[in-house]
């Protein structure tokens, strides 16, 4: 398991999206291993990825940088199209983030990302979280808002700000023993996995498992949006 198949269908949402032109210039905020940098590099002439866990490399035209997408010195105007599989959630400034995002994009190039909507609309965290007693982890879902996340966009210098519900499932392996052991490793689950909450689990997604394995419901935004004259800009 690792989490390009845990948002396969998810990813299929984000590739039909983001328009990816040859010749274009594409930043993957939030690559994680790099599976979407590396889909948007064999359409774009140029991708880089960034992530404050990436391990720095490059090859062809894929780059990836280790660093924080809130604060990195981008070059102002070094890409064309801005893309995020759930990676922009976890910013402790959000607006300076995006504002910084905007400044990286040319004017008028895009902002494309998938970021998840309320965590009561998501069964995934609803039932893991049920299974083992953890409490909510508002970052997952702190752009779950439109209202809250058009302003942030908006304060950032983003134009044309366009939201689109995505619902689809989430893959969390192909049985129960499997998805146990891919949950375990959740940020928000460590800490109360124990000799007690962990049968629970298990006993749940057993339950939900099927031939095709262990799935779940899953909401989210798909967030399109245009760098206008304040994002691309110096001040601010």
């Amino acid at each position: 398991m690792d989490y390009d198949a845990e948002l396969i269908r998810f990813a299929q949402v984000l590739r039909g999206a983001w328009a990816i032109r040859p010749g274009d210039r594409v930043l993957d905020v939030g690559c994680g291993a790099g599976g979407t940098t590396r889909e948007a590099g064999r359409l774009a002439g140029s991708a880089v990825g960034i992530d404050v866990r990436a391990v720095p490399a490059a090859g062809g035209n894929v780059t990836f940088v280790q660093g924080d997408a809130q604060t990195h010195p981008f070059a102002a105007g070094a890409f064309d199209v801005v893309v995020s599989r759930f990676g922009t959630m976890f910013f402790d400034d959000p607006v300076a983030a995006f504002r910084n995002l905007g400044r990286a994009l040319r004017p008028g190039g895009r902002l494309v990302m998938l970021v998840w909507r309320e965590a009561e609309l998501n069964e995934w965290d609803v039932t893991i979280r049920a299974a083992i007693g953890a409490p909510p982890a508002p970052e997952a879902f702190s752009l779950a808002g439109r209202g809250s996340t058009a302003a942030i966009l908006a304060s950032a210098g983003f134009v044309e700000v366009d939201f689109h519900d995505v619902r689809e499932k989430v893959f969390h392996g192909p049985d129960a023993d499997a998805a146990v052991a891919w949950i375990s490793g959740f940020t928000c689950t460590k800490g109360f996995l124990d000799e007690r909450s962990r049968p629970r689990l298990r006993q749940v997604l057993q339950e939900r498992a099927s031939a095709d394995g262990v799935w779940f419901d899953a909401r989210a935004w798909l967030i399109t949006a245009t760098a206008g004259r304040i994002g691309s800009a110096d001040s601010g």
